[in-house]
């Protein structure tokens, strides 16, 4: 029996920031494209939609984790609903809720050069029907990592604890932590959102960290610079991009200074600290880091909210690691036990590569780890497909829209060419370059990444082959790439 395939020029995975952008895009420079959005959840916004743990919120402005084309023009940093809503009203306003396809997971994406096309097999979650698409040109837009699956170590004796164990990407929306004792264990991002929202609520909340983060503790200026300009005008587009643009410069600025000064950044943010905390806290200890600053990534708080749960009472501090758990908690290497109701494990994520889906190519499966990049969105030996991933000292949408230009002027280009394929290779000059991990364990070595480096593809010693980090480079660089170059082969 043969089966029924839907065919169109583009489809998109993921119907989160950087698909919404990609259809946006598409829609306006090339209106004569058809594509589709296929995603696997029942709604869109990715991780602003799947996470639920208490007090989830942007950790970068909303300024430049907005769109370009349409103005942010609330506070700064947003809560997931409020993103939710500027999501979907980013979708209706364009009419791009007619291309998505909800619930419909691809399980395998496979290349025909013959046919010059790829042919999804995905399933439907809600009938757990197989159906099947074709597309000469497959945007992956899915994000980077497994909603609802949290990473969480195994440590010993985590069934002996009596209370519930509970990682913060897996959050029951009905769980009750009200007037109860929770450990959290973990300092980034998540860490810096849940425990003081928590803090509200509950008895008591400790904060369980294996080493110190970085933290910020405002926006640096935001607020202020958008009411000063309020006063001179009521076009919310123009001071959109005014302090979109200011803001990017002052990220710009900031991130050379980690690097060429990391001492003095070091001092300045742990100074922000111990401000809210006072001189009699063990900063050293608790708040002082071992690496330099953007290393990892440095972590947003809302006005210092953490820090002032901290300086309350409310939340307790513990730097340490983890012996085992027990009945009541967790016993400390230290000799230390620490007990609670709740064990809250804000312990990082699992990445999805490629969105876990399995590709082929001309019946041949893709091993990514032994492609190369190019510029972070394409690999050697994998045609007509383009990754959206975004900066890590940045936001997510910055890259995506730079990709989603990118994409239309290559269909256009290979209109113009009359070729229906194109893959990157190495140019002669760069044979005998050598090949380096993906990202490089000095730029940025979360755990998250570490865990998966080995999966990842290779990187070079050449611009084109770097997945680059700095939008100021990108910017300029990204639409001006020749697309007549050697490292382009079309057929």
């Amino acid at each position: 029996m043969k089966k029924e395939i839907e065919n169109f020029d583009v489809i998109i995975v993921g119907a989160g920031i950087a698909g919404i952008t990609t259809a946006y895009y598409l829609q306006k420079e090339r209106t004569k494209s058809s594509y589709l959005i296929l995603e696997s959840l029942d709604n869109y916004g990715g991780t602003w939609y799947t996470h639920k743990y208490p007090g989830i919120r942007s950790d970068s402005d909303l300024y430049t984790f907005g769109f370009e084309f349409k103005p942010w023009t609330s506070a700064p940093i947003a809560t997931a609903d409020e993103i939710l809503k500027y999501l979907g009203e980013t979708i209706k306003e364009n009419q791009i809720d007619e291309k998505i396809r909800y619930r419909h997971k691809i399980i395998e994406a496979e290349w025909s050069s013959k046919k010059k096309s790829w042919i999804l097999k995905v399933e439907r979650s809600d009938t757990k029907k197989i159906i099947y698409f074709s597309c000469n040109f497959l945007m992956m837009c899915q994000g980077y990592f497994r909603h609802n699956e949290g990473y969480t170590p195994k440590w010993k004796d985590m069934d002996k604890f009596k209370g519930k164990i509970v990682h913060t990407e897996e959050w029951p929306e009905n769980l009750d932590y009200k007037n109860k004792k929770i450990i959290l264990i973990g300092s980034g991002a998540t860490a810096a959102t849940t425990v003081p929202a928590m803090a509200s609520k509950a008895n008591h909340v400790t904060m369980l960290q294996r080493s110190p983060t970085f933290y910020r503790t405002s926006t640096v200026g935001t607020e202020e610079l958008v009411e000063r300009l309020n006063k001179f005008t009521d076009d919310e587009k123009w001071t959109y991009g005014i302090v979109r643009q200011q803001i990017l410069i002052n990220q710009e600025i900031f991130i050379r200074r980690c690097i060429e000064e990391p001492e003095v950044v070091k001092e300045e943010l742990i100074n922000e600290v111990k401000k809210i905390l006072g001189p009699d806290y063990d900063i050293e200890k608790h708040f002082t880091p071992s690496y330099r600053p953007w290393q990892q990534r440095i972590t947003l708080t809302t006005n210092g909210d953490l820090f002032k749960s901290i300086a309350s009472g409310k939340v307790s501090v513990f730097t340490d690691e983890i012996d085992k758990f027990t009945s009541n908690g967790i016993l400390l290497k230290s000799g230390s036990e620490i007990t609670g109701d709740i064990v809250a494990t804000a312990t990082g994520f699992n990445m999805n590569i490629l969105g876990d889906i399995q590709f082929t190519i001309d019946n041949k499966k893709l091993h990514l780890e032994e492609t190369v990049t190019y510029r972070g969105m394409m690999f050697t030996t994998v045609p007509n497909l383009l990754w959206v991933f975004g900066y890590f000292r940045g936001a997510w949408t910055l890259r995506a829209e730079l990709l989603a230009r990118f994409l239309s002027r290559l269909l256009t280009h290979m209109d113009n060419l009359d070729v229906k394929k194109v893959t990157v290779a190495l140019r002669e000059e760069d044979k005998k370059m050598k090949l380096l991990p993906w990202i490089a364990d000095e730029e940025f070595n979360p755990g998250y990444l570490s865990r998966v480096m080995a999966k990842m593809p290779k990187s070079g010693d050449k611009p084109e082959w770097v997945h680059n980090q700095n939008y100021w480079y990108e910017k300029d660089t990204i639409p001006t790439i020749n697309l007549d170059g050697e490292e382009f082969l079309y057929d």
